[in-house]
């Protein structure tokens, strides 16, 4: 039977059904189209920063055509960055001025974005990042945009990190009592393990973890929270590869998700290009499902509030090949069987999906399957495949192949599938 991941505080079990889901990277840093880390990576200073802001005006943003792409992609839950760590804000905000209502979009910019995506049936989940470079009470450290500027350090060294944390605390409350169910809380992050000398990373004790955790449980009982404030959480989130198995804490399997972009960047960036191919996010998907994980992938919407062209043609392109294979990424998980080379095993009950990653001429060999299979099929047009089961202590002459103990041996067409990756389904004897 597949393996079951360690039980988690918060409500994984539709996490799990879904598998699939869309992140959302939005903020000021789409004017500059450089990256939603630009302002670290420049060193830029607040009132250089400041023409992003107020030049801010979306007149395209539409989430319910964003809502419908992504269920047609077949996506089922989708995380925003409410606020990334240049510390824009998204929604009406009672505690900064720093927000979208005070933009030219003059407009709360989360909240018709949740409806649209709850209307199609999304689950919800809110980005909120614990660092902040432009609040007055977040310390100058090693990743501050101002780092190198000595006497903008000097002026900031009595700033206090716990009314910082009253303000992080503050945002999050009304977060989550302001927009109704949230299903997902996605904190980024905590970096305390750095050291750069004259300062030191942040972490549990700055954002005072704890607390700020029993205060979402308490707000939102249910919810699902990550790992990246130091304290532990519900799911393990790798970030930009793709781990090699499943996920363990202590030896035991985790929840887990893997966020990936479609380019090189979270935010919009304008001349990034390296977009992956759709073949690739689809081969992605699946590694993660065999692995007993889920998948967030990223859209960085323009400055005008539209997705890209590039990431629209590769949304449609999953979503074409979800259309026909979703069943084999919803509600599976991986297989304690081992898959041939190039190929992934997901499973649900007694359906076993054979995924191949690299089309093999007329054969292939699946150990450990000789006498479990009732039927197989290609999911994409349930058109048979034929079993063989060889003679294990059959000799290999001419055209004929080796035995085997043990496999089950499938013999398949010439020629591919016209598919992203094409899924064998067994079904499994009872």
């Amino acid at each position: 039977m597949p393996r079951l991941p360690a039980p988690t505080v918060g409500d994984t079990s539709w996490f799990l059904q879904d598998r699939f889901g869309l992140f959302i990277h939005w903020g000021i840093y789409a004017v500059a189209a450089r990256h939603e880390w630009v302002k670290n990576r420049e060193k830029i200073a607040d009132e250089d920063y400041q023409k992003y802001f107020d030049h801010f005006d979306p007149d395209l943003y539409d989430p319910a055509v964003w809502a419908r792409c992504a269920k047609a992609a077949g996506m089922k839950y989708f995380v925003v960055t409410t606020k990334h760590h240049d510390g824009f804000c998204l929604w009406d905000s009672d505690l900064t001025e720093y927000k979208a209502t005070n933009t030219p979009a003059k407009r709360d910019l989360l909240r018709p974005m949740v409806e649209a995506f709850r209307n199609e049936g999304f689950k919800i989940g809110f980005y909120h990042s614990v660092i902040d470079w432009r609040h007055p009470e977040f310390p100058i450290d090693g990743l501050h945009p101002m780092r190198d500027d000595e006497a903008f350090r000097a002026a900031a060294k009595n700033r206090d990190v716990r009314k910082y944390a009253e303000y992080l605390h503050g945002q999050t409350r009304e977060l989550l009592t302001r927009f109704g169910k949230i299903d997902v809380m996605w904190f980024d992050f905590s970096y305390s393990h750095m050291d750069w000398g004259w300062s030191k990373g942040k972490g549990k004790n700055d954002w005072q973890s704890d607390k700020l955790m029993a205060m979402v449980r308490g707000l939102q009982p249910g919810i699902i929270v990550n790992d990246r404030l130091e304290i532990g959480g519900d799911l393990k989130t790798p970030e930009q590869y793709q781990p090699r198995g499943w996920l363990t804490v202590d030896g035991k399997p985790v929840v887990w998700e893997a966020c990936q972009t479609l380019n090189g960047s979270w935010g919009y960036d304008r001349d990034n290009l390296d977009w992956k191919p759709a073949e690739m996010l689809v081969q992605m998907l699946i590694d993660s499902v065999s692995k007993g994980g889920n998948v967030l992938l990223n859209v960085g919407p323009t400055g005008r509030g539209e997705f890209d062209a590039k990431a629209i043609d590769r949304l449609q392109a999953i979503g074409q090949w979800m259309r026909r294979h979703a069943r084999s990424i919803y509600g599976c998980t991986a297989s304690d069987f081992t898959p041939p080379p190039d190929c992934r095993y997901t499973q649900s009950g007694d359906r076993l999906y054979l995924h191949l990653f690299a089309w093999p001429f007329r054969h292939v060999h699946l150990d450990g399957l000789a006498g479990k299979v009732a039927f197989a099929q290609l999911l994409n047009d349930a058109s048979e495949v034929r079993r063989i089961e060889i003679d294990p202590h059959q000799q290999a002459q001419n055209t004929t192949m080796s035995g085997q103990s043990g496999a089950l041996t499938l013999e398949l067409p010439v020629q591919r599938p016209d598919v992203a990756v094409p899924v064998v389904e067994l079904f499994l004897k009872s």
